[in-house]
């Protein structure tokens, strides 16, 4: 496997002005009716000056193979002049971004989702981009398809059926974001690029299931909620117990304990107002 190796040419513009010589020199031996040595120096002017000069811009390179060879990479921006016979192949070397497409995968528990990434990649050795998978790009394109499938195959979507889950698609961004990357960069090493950041972008779960779901997340939340309301009712009323016993305001046997517990968690459970009873009577009747 190639890798890279860089490589700093001479500068262009002692070449362009042998071809802007080489050129007066065609063009005055023609006028002067040299055919033969005109055409000589203009072979020469067109074939070994002219192709060698190249432009590098910022961010780009140039990577150099001469009859199959590879020679090296030009990253420097400028311009130069290289090898005429050498095959220059432009990479760029900025940062690119992947919008990956929705995929429906299963998740660890295999119900249906929907889940996209956005991935911001880099060329990182353009020896091994050129020379060690047929076409780069779309070699980054597949590779993340294939790792977002497998980051949706590890995790559940959430925890509400898996409790003991420490890292979930929907809680854990941030764990999930980093694994995404690093497995990223190890398929892609191969062929020399870098991912410098991968997000989620899109996760839903798919649409056939996406109701059962969202009732179910309802129902869930619902009974968290209850739980809560309950947990401060029963505290509210052990209170309530203990404050009338230490301040010997009323004595209460236990079948009236029971039904003023019983009467304070309806007022305190309840999702409507309630509407007061006055006793006028005594306390038994």
């Amino acid at each position: 496997m190639e890798t890279e190796k860089t490589t700093n040419p001479p500068s262009g513009y002692g070449a362009l002005i042998l071809f802007l010589v080489l050129l007066g020199v065609a063009i005055y031996l023609g006028i002067a009716q040299y055919v033969i040595p005109c055409i000589i120096i203009s072979v020469i002017n067109l074939v070994l000056v002219l192709p060698g000069l190249i432009i590098v811009n910022p961010n780009e390179s140039r990577v150099l193979t001469l009859f199959g060879k590879y020679v090296g990479t030009v990253k420097q921006d400028g311009f130069f002049w290289v090898n005429p016979f050498t095959v220059k192949k432009k990479v760029s070397l900025k940062a690119n971004n992947l919008n990956g497409q929705q995929l429906k995968v299963n998740d660890k528990l295999g119900n249906p989702i929907e889940i996209a990434a956005v991935i911001v990649w880099q060329v990182k050795d353009t020896a091994k981009a050129i020379f060690s998978v047929e076409n780069y790009i779309q070699y980054v394109n597949i590779q993340s398809e294939a790792a977002v499938r497998h980051l949706a195959n590890t995790f559940a979507y959430d925890n509400l059926e898996d409790e003991s889950a420490a890292v979930t698609l929907r809680d854990g961004a941030e764990q999930v974001s980093l694994m995404l990357e690093q497995e990223l960069n190890d398929r892609l090493d191969r062929a020399g690029i870098q991912v410098l950041e991968a997000r989620i972008s899109h996760l839903a779960y798919a649409p056939e299931i996406a109701n059962a779901m969202l009732q179910r997340q309802q129902a869930s939340a619902i009974i968290a909620a209850r739980k809560q309301i309950v947990e401060g009712a029963v505290g509210m009323v052990e209170m309530a117990l203990a404050r009338l016993s230490e301040k010997n305001i009323v004595e209460l046997d236990e079948e009236r304990k029971a039904a003023m517990v019983s009467n304070l968690l309806v007022v305190l459970c309840g999702e409507r107002a309630v509407s007061p009873v006055v006793n006028t009577g005594t306390l038994y009747h």
